[in-house]
């Protein structure tokens, strides 16, 4: 968090004919590496997932006694069975799915919500800061992960709910950058001449506020998605997010987890696609973060 509240406000951008601020992101984003190697994995795994119709072998719910637990390599079977003789390489494809959309979607939820809250929050200070801000603290005197799990629980097991349970985590560390950036945009002078000019509250936050916001709270939301990803495979690992037969990576690791002294290389291949998934996040996240700041 700390490392999005120190984005300048007002980024610095070097001199030149119709070079704005966004071209010198991308061509800085260009020259990293990292993140363009990240960026690629990400698109090979979110393209696998979204032509998983078409680029799978086999029917991914189709099983069959006679080929369980079979191992890397087999014939007909890449990436081997699970512990029902279900094509591996088509589960992983289909599972990308859902791991991506309880991945992906709590935190643009919780992009959208805590930025409107923290901007209110923010702008209007006072009494109205005071308890906006408490409440959320109080999410705050839990480990994310044990927030997680006690929400999806008190709702129930079911994708929507673990969707549900994890926005709710999400929601309050969102606020809380938004604000303390809406804070400090508030009290710079060109807030206050268009104050003073007779705008209303409204105007001056969608047109001089926002703009200043939104980059410091998206890159702190990129930094969510590696998290989103670990919590939303945990959930369904613990049976509380994504149910049987569906194909998802935590629920794959879990029903796999009896056969990893039989057949370990099939048993771990969903944990290393979170892995995978979760680290080019993270790092593609650091590599915005990087481009952002261009401070130089």
């Amino acid at each position: 968090m700390s490392t999005a509240l120190a984005m300048p406000l007002s980024p610095t951008v070097p001199a030149g004919p119709s070079r704005s601020y966004w071209h010198v992101v991308w061509r800085q984003l260009r020259h990293d590496p990292v993140a363009l190697g990240s960026a690629l994995v990400l698109l090979l795994i979110v393209g696998a997932a979204v032509f998983a119709p078409w680029l799978a072998p086999a029917d991914p719910y189709k099983a069959s006694m006679l080929r369980r637990l079979l191992p890397v390599g087999s014939a007909g079977y890449w990436l081997g069975t699970d512990e029902l003789g279900r094509d591996m390489i088509s589960r992983l494809m289909y599972g990308g799915r859902l791991s991506l959309l309880m991945g992906v979607l709590p935190v643009l939820a919780a992009f959208g919500i805590g930025t409107s809250i923290g901007l209110l929050a923010g702008y209007m200070g006072g009494k109205v800061n005071m308890l906006i801000m408490r409440v959320l603290d109080v999410f705050y005197a839990f480990p994310s992960v044990l927030l997680a799990v006690a929400i999806s629980g008190a709702l129930g097991p079911g994708m929507s709910n673990s969707l549900l349970a994890l926005t709710l985590v999400f929601v309050p560390q969102v606020v809380r950058v938004a604000e303390s950036v809406t804070t400090q945009v508030r009290q710079l002078d060109y807030i206050e001449a268009a104050r003073m000019s007779g705008a209303g509250a409204l105007s001056i936050i969608r047109v001089h506020v926002l703009g200043n916001v939104l980059g410091p709270v998206f890159v702190y939301a990129t930094g969510l998605l590696s998290v989103s990803m670990i919590l939303a495979s945990g959930l369904s690992f613990l049976g509380l997010g994504v149910k049987p037969p569906e194909p998802e990576w935590g629920l794959m690791l879990n029903t796999l987890r009896s056969a990893i002294y039989l057949n370990p290389w099939v048993a771990a291949l969903p944990g290393a696609l979170i892995f995978v998934t979760s680290i080019a996040f993270n790092l593609l996240a650091d590599g915005v973060r990087s481009a952002m700041d261009i401070r130089r």
